[in-house]
């Protein structure tokens, strides 16, 4: 994975993370153990799922740059199903508190979009390819040749 994909990931993930640690906290102070387990559970689902999606996205738009926006629609709506059948799944869970579980996923997705945007406006992204300095070289403009 090329350097300026993993910052991207790291951009994305440790304010998913923070986030997710302020909310088992929060949750482990109103509901206990059980919410703060809840709480991480949440979080740790939500990077798994978009740093996945990430990824796949990332290298989608190497490969086949052609179908990066309909990939990222794709992908998105995926996520956000995938994550509503795990909050339907555990719904009726003993495991952990399921009201954390589910207040903690929708944090952690809306910081992980945040960040993904905040990201992505602070790269450097070129648009046009420079030239290779190997080829041969290029023309000015305006001469004849």
């Amino acid at each position: 994975m090329p350097s300026n994909d993993v910052r991207n990931l790291l951009h994305t993930a440790v304010p998913t993370a923070a986030a997710g640690a302020i909310a088992a906290v929060v949750s482990g102070v109103v509901a206990g153990g059980k919410g703060a387990l809840g709480a991480a559970v949440g979080a740790l689902i939500v990077i798994l799922f978009m740093g996945i999606g990430l990824v796949v996205l990332e290298r989608t738009a190497k490969s086949l740059p052609h179908l990066f926006q309909a990939m990222g629609l794709m992908l998105y709506t995926a996520q956000l199903l995938l994550l509503f059948i795990f909050v339907a799944a555990f719904k009726n869970t003993t495991l952990f508190n399921p009201k954390a579980f589910a207040a903690t996923l929708v944090a952690a997705t809306l910081v992980w979009i945040a960040a993904q945007a905040r990201a992505h406006m602070k790269a450097k992204i070129l648009y046009v390819e420079p030239e290779s300095s190997k080829g041969s070289e290029p023309q000015k403009s305006g001469s004849s040749t």
